[in-house]
């Protein structure tokens, strides 16, 4: 059996910006949010922490500072993927110098890969490293798909034990499962699926919703595991309006405006992200009034 590095809720953390460097302070206390409202484990550089716009130095300090504030209390995962292996490789080996409990690594982008590109670009990845590894399938984002056969392949490195999939298709989700079984964990990449993927045998979901209500997604998947399947299904039904409206602009444009309502200060994302529009901030009110938080 893999070692699993959490199950539950895992929340993308957001990274805020003030004056174009990153606002430690305002980290600091939606860190210290997470974890007193039952979030599971914190992913940090991941989309929604916008790593692909950070420098290399301020995603060394960044992850250094998570891990040192949470402090074991729950695990910590660095987002350390890239399109240059060697660079991956490079920031993968830094995150472990620093104890981060495990690794998201995202799919190459723009430069893509075949689907043996994939299995070659990730095995060497964790030759490089002890640490647990979760892949991570967005093909929306980066144009390239973890195809189910490709998944059977490197659920057999020991230390790659598990999948976010973000790719909408659950009929992938249910392929994945029935090839690799408890070889490769999953945790489901999108907030309305929660529930759907955990009934194909997923163990959680790595999450952005959880920014601002991390004990509302934990309790959900908390009933779930604990047989309470019609208060797990009304709790996803709940929040499919809050979770679309944190979606209907570029994540991570809503949830850093959803944290500044809330009472926050993370600012705006970097470019080419950029604040919300007048029509989005409405929407995504609406729906935070009328989100019913259990």
């Amino acid at each position: 059996m893999k070692k699993i590095i959490f199950k539950g809720c895992g929340t993308a953390i957001a990274t805020p910006f003030i004056n174009e460097e990153i606002n430690y302070d305002e980290f600091e206390k939606l860190i210290e949010y997470q974890i007193t409202n039952s979030c599971d484990a914190l992913i940090v550089c991941g989309t929604t922490g916008e790593g692909s716009t950070m420098t290399k130095e301020e995603k060394k300090n960044i992850i250094k500072f998570a891990v040192d504030k949470v402090n074991k209390r729950i695990p910590v995962i660095a987002g350390t993927g890239g399109n240059n292996t060697k660079e991956v490789i490079e920031m993968s080996k830094y995150a472990e110098s620093v104890g981060v409990d495990g690794l998201l690594i995202v799919t190459p982008y723009y430069n893509k890969t075949t689907q043996q590109g994939l299995i070659e670009h990730y095995k060497i990845i964790a030759n490089n490293t002890k640490l647990p590894i979760i892949l991570y399938s967005v093909p929306s984002r980066t144009g390239l798909n973890i195809e189910p056969n490709t998944c059977l392949e490197l659920s057999k490195v020991e230390n790659i034990v598990a999948i976010k999939e973000a790719s909408g298709n659950l009929s992938q989700v249910a392929k994945i499962k029935a090839l690799c079984g408890d070889n490769l964990e999953i945790y489901s990449g999108n907030d309305d699926q929660i529930l759907p993927i955990l009934s194909l045998g997923g163990i959680g979901v790595i999450s952005v919703l959880s920014n601002i209500a991390p004990k509302y997604t934990h309790d959900m998947i908390e009933h779930y595991f604990n047989g309470n399947n019609d208060e797990a299904t009304n709790m996803q039904l709940n929040c499919i309006d809050l979770v679309d409206s944190l979606f209907c602009e570029v994540n991570p444009i809503p949830i850093k405006e959803a944290l500044n309502i809330l009472g926050y200060n993370y600012g705006i994302p970097r470019l080419p992200l950029i604040k919300m529009t007048d029509k989005g901030i409405k929407k995504l009110e609406k729906s935070l009034n009328n989100f019913k938080c259990y």
